[in-house]
């Protein structure tokens, strides 16, 4: 048995000051008579089960309201068993957030449309431990490998470009993510890396850091971000902000080389609806193995506890009123 508001039990308490004052009102209704002789008022035989039976209305009520407070704490009936075998993935997500990702080509930008989809992919992966490095001309950490989803969440929230010196250091980003995740002890070790450009910045050349990542087995998913030929790029000018059309320059070469590298795939999303997806792809390619059996019943018990306060309310409402009534 257990109860869906058990802090409901802690009221039991109150029965406590209940029967002291019953007690007290007991003793102080006692009446006394001062006689020089007691002997005329001596019965024979045994006492009147009456006697006992006045206490019985109280018992009732003190049962009542106890009966009372555990339908209140709701108990519930419960029957389960499970079995689960879990094989853990630890994934690295590897975002740029460089200047070209504020591009609009996806809505409202390529940033902001890879944030939320990244979002719904690790809601989708409750099992697994999940961390994010993000990289432009630099690359940090932004949060390690962690089960703390709602964390992770939080910090994505953060993500802005121009959070660093503007660049696309892909074998930087890569280098770091591999860092974070190559001491795992789980099965499977995923990197999905997300830019938008060619390589131009850091001291790690792209395919060195997949050779690394090979080195480590760690799986890497590399994903193209950007439309087909030009994009809408927000330029500041001295009349506010005004868009220009750019060309979307992605280096697809060297992130096939890289999937193919380390046993990943590369996946080009020129929409929100493929990056959807791409990512939809990667959870079905990465799913966590999980081998459960269980079987769960829970069933509301409080009905038959209240009836028993009915019952017993209706009791001491008629003891009161017919055999342990009183006469003024």
């Amino acid at each position: 048995m257990i109860f869906a508001n058990p802090n409901y039990l802690d009221l039991l308490l109150i029965l406590i000051p209940m029967v002291g004052a019953y007690i007290y009102k007991l003793r102080k209704s006692q009446a006394s008579l001062r006689v020089s002789s007691s002997a005329p008022f001596k019965m024979e035989g045994k006492t009147s089960l009456l006697v006992y039976l006045r206490h019985v209305p109280f018992v009732l009520r003190i049962l009542a309201v106890a009966l009372l407070i555990v339908a209140l704490a709701r108990p519930q009936s419960t029957d389960n068993w499970s079995s689960s075998s879990t094989e853990g993935i630890d994934i690295m997500l590897a975002m740029d957030i460089s200047g070209s990702m504020l591009a609009q080509d996806l809505k409202p930008n390529r940033l902001e449309a890879a944030k939320d989809v990244a979002a719904s992919f690790i809601n989708g992966r409750p099992n697994d431990n999940i961390g994010l490095v993000v990289f432009s001309a630099e690359s940090f950490t932004q949060c390690p490998l962690t089960t703390d989803h709602t964390v992770l969440l939080n910090l994505f929230k953060d993500i802005q470009s121009g959070m660093i010196e503007d660049g696309t250091a892909i074998g930087l980003g890569l280098a770091n993510a591999v860092s974070r995740i190559k001491d795992s002890h789980a099965k499977s070790k995923v990197i999905i890396l997300l830019t938008d450009g060619s390589n131009n910045a850091g001291e790690i050349a792209p395919v060195t850091a997949a050779e690394i990542a090979k080195t480590f087995g760690i799986r890497v998913y590399t994903i193209g971000v950007g439309t087909k030929g030009e994009a809408p790029y927000p330029f500041q000018t001295a009349f506010g902000i005004q868009y220009h059309n750019i060309p979307v320059d992605i280096d697809e070469p060297t992130l096939r080389q890289i999937a193919a590298t380390t046993g990943g795939q590369y996946f080009r999303a020129t929409d929100n609806a493929s990056l959807k997806e791409i990512y939809s792809e990667i959870d079905q390619m990465e799913k966590t193995k999980i081998s459960v059996q269980e079987f769960s019943k829970k069933q509301e018990e409080y009905m038959i506890w209240a009836f028993w306060v009915f019952a017993l309310l209706l009791v001491e409402v008629l003891l009161r009123n017919t055999i342990l009534r009183n006469i003024p």
